[in-house]
């Protein structure tokens, strides 16, 4: 079943909806030359820079087309994972894990919180971490659906993985740092908070908010989503505006830590989910994610070298947490039995120098 199907199945996106201007980059392109000799290449630098967010077409190549066809299976998957009873999802509840402070496994809808009144997320999700899919760690419990179907997560995490590793090479490339620097701080087979999310909002009111504003965590998020609903807030005219989504086409954004990595070169954007716009509202909002993090014991602060030692100092700068704290602090920040606007504001990212 190909996206285009997947895609016609649903009530189109609306044609008179505001939408995001994002640029379209082919993976194939960006995988047909070196970087330096490559204008894909270098309009994902600019990409980099500018709004943080793009889509990338992954057909006409191999792992771009596996990557496709993972996520179609695991957006069915997705909905039989949430058709269980809530018997069988809570063998993997985050509350249970780690005395209630567990980041990985089943979150119910309404446990977060999205703004600093207080206010209560309306969606459920899964996440499931990389480290338990490539062996890495021992498995945390899920449910036999879950551990059924381990060879198509392994696959997708191997593949998304190693698509993320090849952006990363590219803006290495642009920053003038040593070669596989960024890379080296994203390796497979080490420990990270890297993970597939499951995540579904049901049928709500036009205009509703499911998800609060914020910056993602990590380095590179890959999305999939088929109904609309996923909103950016631009940084010039601070205007709220939708995604249209892409057949063929993944929305991709970078997170904090390559802002942080980069001194403030790159941009890790704000961006929102409410109801999806037109007809699209009647119908429950599924979506895929694959989130890429440093490892566990990179420190979060800016890297020496290339073009980056030309960025501005910042007093503190080099004060970073690692990667697992900072994970935690803002993953966690937000869980609503325990929720006080002073934890909320500590556990914003980049996005707490502005006003979402």
């Amino acid at each position: 079943m190909g996206p285009q199907h997947t895609f016609s199945t649903f009530p189109p996106f609306p044609d008179d909806v505001v939408t995001a201007p994002l640029v379209t980059l082919s993976l194939a392109k960006l995988q047909s030359a070196p970087a330096v000799t490559n204008p894909e290449s270098q309009a994902l630098f600019d990409c980099a820079k500018s709004l943080g967010f793009f889509y990338m077409d992954m057909r006409g190549s191999p792992e771009g087309e596996t990557l496709l066809d993972g996520a179609e299976r695991l957006h069915e998957l997705e909905k039989q994972f949430f058709a269980l009873s809530e018997e069988e999802r809570a063998v993997c509840s985050r509350e249970k894990k780690n005395d209630g402070n567990g980041y990985f496994g089943w979150k119910r809808m309404g446990t977060t919180v999205m703004d600093r009144n207080g206010t209560i997320d309306r969606y459920e999700n899964f996440n499931l971490r990389k480290d338990d899919v490539v062996g890495n760690t021992p498995p945390l419990p899920e449910p036999q659906l879950i551990n059924d179907n381990m060879p198509l997560f392994n696959t997708y995490v191997r593949t998304a993985h190693g698509i993320i590793i090849q952006l990363l090479d590219h803006l290495n490339a642009h920053l003038q740092l040593p070669p596989g620097t960024l890379a080296s701080l994203h390796r497979l087979d080490h420990e990270s908070g890297d993970h597939v999310r499951f995540k579904r909002s049901p049928a709500l009111e036009p205009g509703a908010l499911h998800s609060g504003a914020h910056t993602d965590f990590g380095s590179l998020t890959i999305l999939f989503n088929w109904l609309g609903g996923l909103q950016l807030q631009l940084p010039s005219s601070k205007e709220w505006v939708y995604v249209r989504p892409v057949p063929g086409c993944a929305i991709v954004n970078l997170g904090d830590a390559l802002v942080k990595f980069t001194a403030g070169l790159f941009r890790s954007n704000i961006h929102r989910v409410l109801s999806p716009p037109g007809e699209q509202c009647k119908l429950e909002r599924y979506s895929l994610v694959y989130f890429s993090r440093p490892e566990d014991s990179v420190v979060l602060k800016r890297l020496q070298g290339g073009i980056i030692d030309q960025q501005p100092r910042v007093p503190g700068e080099d004060e970073g947490t690692n990667s697992k704290e900072w994970i935690l602090r803002r993953g966690l920040a937000n869980k609503a039995d325990n929720w006080s606007p002073d934890k909320w504001e500590k556990g914003r990212g980049t996005e707490g120098d502005r006003d979402p």
